[in-house]
């Protein structure tokens, strides 16, 4: 890849659409908030709990997260970790993040509802006030669990509505199904939430399928196994359906060998409405420029697909019309320079 090409995609504004908050706790906050909370670690340093990080699926990263999420006990605890993710997002050139946060992930372990999201809504504030960058948050079911703890969790979530715009189902997907999380979907859209799911990263096609019609979700993240069912995919490129991709966290699950075999650009081809995001930077090694670059020096992708990405990152997002059309113009903007 050219030096043009690569600065074009370091300095282009974008969106990040699928980032989980919890997931850009590096081992080095998480040492020094474990010390600041009096916990100790199964890891004898920086350097060992980075060499956990040699993932065979999706549920063996999953073990290494929930561990590193330990240490988040205090509001400033949560605060930290997300504004050490909003500056790397920021020097990406991130204009504007719908980030993912998992609930119950904390309240498990008995910290409180409220100490989580006002920690995290706090920093995102922050950003809005030093750089104009938006946020939002969309908070995530775990489905492992039942969906009666998720309706649970919903009504914890109720009292902070307005500091949150939208909910999502993640972690472990085999096994559990769209379907599984009906009822709770029925009662987030009945309350105006925006909808997403994990859908098409581990699980089938099919998943992504019963994500659309059972759960009524707006968008699919991850999504990239819809290939393997050609009238779904032509279903997702009728409806603009947004895809939100993230190409290092599926080499390091082992969704696809190397980064040459990923079929980014083939989505694309098939007139998908994609993007490009880094879901759990701290463990797959790279926030969003590093998969923009990364995909692009693996895949004969050029400076229109750069400009695509862009437009798409803003047009997916859950901006309200004269906000995304204000990006959107950024974009346009900077290509034309």
């Amino acid at each position: 890849m050219d030096a043009a090409l690569r600065t074009t995609l370091q300095q282009m504004p974008k969106a990040e659409l699928h980032i989980h908050i919890e997931g850009s706790l590096e081992p080095e906050l998480i040492f020094a908030l474990a010390e600041r909370n009096r916990l100790s670690l199964p890891y004898a340093s920086v350097n060992a709990l980075r060499q956990a990080y040699a993932f065979t699926d999706l549920q063996s990263f999953l073990d290494i997260y929930y561990a590193g999420a330990s240490v988040l006990l205090t509001e400033q605890d949560f605060y930290d970790m997300t504004w050490a993710y909003l500056q790397r997002a920021h020097a990406d050139n991130v204009r504007h993040a719908e980030i993912f946060f998992d609930p119950q992930t904390h309240t498990e372990r008995g910290v409180a509802f409220g100490t989580v999201i006002n920690g995290i809504h706090r920093a995102l504030k922050a950003a809005e006030e030093h750089w104009d960058m938006s946020a939002a948050l969309i908070m995530c079911f775990l489905r492992h669990l039942s969906e009666e703890e998720a309706m649970a969790t919903l009504e914890q979530a109720l009292p902070y509505r307005d500091k949150f715009i939208g909910i999502g189902l993640d972690s472990s997907e085999r096994g559990h199904p769209p379907e599984k999380f009906a009822r709770v979907f029925a009662r987030c859209k009945d309350l105006g939430l925006r909808l997403v799911a994990h859908a098409g990263e581990e699980g089938p096609p099919e998943y992504i399928r019963t994500a659309l019609d059972v759960l009524h979700v707006e968008r699919i993240d991850h999504g990239v196994r819809c290939l393997e069912d050609t009238a779904l995919t032509q279903r997702l490129a009728r409806d603009r359906v947004p895809l939100t991709v993230c190409p290092l966290s599926n080499i390091k699950l082992r969704v696809f060998d190397k980064v040459a075999d990923h079929n980014l650009l083939r989505l694309l081809e098939s007139g998908l409405t994609v993007t490009v995001n880094s879901d759990d930077p701290a463990y797959f090694g790279g926030y969003v420029n590093d998969n923009f670059v990364q995909i692009f020096e693996a895949l004969p992708l050029e400076k229109n697909h750069a400009y695509q990405l862009a437009r798409n990152s803003f047009s997916a997002s859950f901006l309200d019309r004269p906000t995304k059309q204000k990006y959107l113009d950024e974009v346009d903007a900077f290509f034309e320079q």
